[in-house]
């Protein structure tokens, strides 16, 4: 133990409590702990009844995330998660800050953590999950991670060191393959039925390559087997449940199978299945992710983006009809710089009503890419802030849907608070 151990709590606390007060970004604390007491985390977290719950992949982290706290609350357990946004280990560093006691101890049953998948490394090194829970492996933000293989061995690192189950996603071949990789672990899986694989493609999918179907003949203990809308049907220990979900978009209605596999190993032959099915009827999305505003009096919908299967599930998701539509797509180092993934996006669903506004630091690269699928970009303006300004006054009396990255998100939900009651995310 650091002998500055015994300080660093009280010193991380008084500087969050600064970092907060002067707006300050909210996993500097955590940094701060993180550097001069490697071992907090780890102190923290252990001895939780239930343990520490890892969730990492390339899309649905955060919505995923929330369902499984959501879900294990419902059944009445105390949940530590970091809801702060931020999932890096610096993250949850600053979250456990906000929650332990003046002697570190967090009054907890079970941590759910969502964690990028390079820092999740770092943190399983430090701390190994007692399950985690393995999305999915998409071309996003390739530029930090290199080729999608070397993102499945970061995967497989927190997998490696799970100590006890590792919930994978049966319908992604690199997800199903790293079972073979896990030996202190147990493996279950959460999956599809038949009828829905081309709803919800895998990268090899989306890039025509062949010879690496999903493994469907692996028992997964959850299965969605069908989705209409935002209803959604579950097969669970032989028997099917319907569910009218908050939540918007298919993407979240697959991730929805995810949480339930997770928080079903939890909580074992204490699951009250009825309980988790109103839990998850409850959800309501993620800052950010089919997060629904009012301005004006009308909706307005904030549709994260990262990669092309997310934009193009997003497209899939919402109707375009009646909507006033903004774009606004950033290359920041929290977006990925290389933006040649919007090439692989088809967005024919825009071209009867057409782009009202395209924005952020790649506007013109957007423009462009909506030129080539004859879809009309009304106004670019590579400004958000007052390109949000524009869209909104010139779509006065509509709804209107915003796709946007994720720096780029974050400046529109800042803005928007000035103008309508946001979520504040601390």
């Amino acid at each position: 133990m650091s002998g500055l151990s015994g300080v660093s709590v009280p010193l991380g606390k008084a500087v969050r409590a600064l970092s907060r007060l002067r707006g300050g970004g909210s996993a500097f604390p955590g940094l701060v702990v993180e550097r001069i007491d490697p071992g907090f985390m780890a102190r923290a977290l252990r001895n939780l009844p239930h343990g520490v719950i890892v969730v990492s992949g390339t899309n649905g982290k955060t919505t995923t995330t929330k369902m499984v706290v959501e879900l294990l609350e419902g059944q009445g357990l105390r949940v530590f998660t970091n809801r702060t946004g931020s999932n890096f280990t610096r993250g949850v560093a600053a979250a456990l800050l906000g929650e332990v006691n003046w002697r570190g101890r967090l009054d907890a049953d079970v941590a759910v953590l969502e964690l990028d998948e390079a820092h999740a490394v770092h943190f399983v090194n430090l701390v190994p999950p007692n399950h985690c829970l393995l999305l999915n492996v998409l071309r996003d933000q390739l530029d930090r991670f290199g080729e999608i293989d070397k993102t499945t061995r970061l995967l497989e690192q927190i997998a490696v060191k799970t100590t006890g189950t590792v919930v994978l996603n049966r319908e992604d071949p690199r997800v199903a393959s790293i079972a073979s990789s896990v030996r202190t672990a147990s493996v279950a899986y959460f999956g599809l039925d038949e009828s829905l694989r081309d709803t919800f493609p895998s990268d090899d999918d989306l890039r025509g390559a062949t010879g690496t179907a999903p493994a469907s003949s692996l028992p997964a203990d959850v299965v969605l087997e069908s989705v209409n809308s935002n209803t959604a049907r579950f097969l669970m220990d032989g028997e099917s449940s319907t569910v009218e979900l908050s939540l918007r978009g298919v993407y979240n209605i697959f991730n929805a199978a995810a949480a339930l596999a997770m928080a079903r190993i939890i909580l074992g032959g204490h699951a009250n299945r009825e309980a988790l099915l109103r839990s998850l009827a409850a959800v309501e999305p993620a800052f950010g992710r089919g997060e629904s505003l009012v301005v004006d009096g009308q909706p307005l919908e904030l549709v994260l983006v990262k990669n092309p299967s997310g934009f193009r599930l997003g497209l899939k998701s919402f109707d375009a009809a009646g909507y006033a539509t903004m774009i606004a797509i950033n290359d920041n180092y929290a977006d990925g710089r290389d933006m040649s993934w919007l090439w692989d996006v088809d967005f024919d669903s825009l071209k009867n009503g057409g782009v009202n506004m395209v924005s952020g630091v790649r506007a013109y690269d957007m423009a462009l890419r909506l030129q080539y699928d004859d879809v009309a970009a009304r106004e670019i303006d590579p400004d958000t802030g007052s390109a949000l300004h524009t869209f909104i006054r010139s779509s006065a009396g509509q709804p209107k849907r915003i796709f946007c990255t994720y720096t780029a998100m974050l400046a529109i939900r800042r803005d928007l608070s000035r103008i309508t009651d946001v979520k504040v995310v601390s």
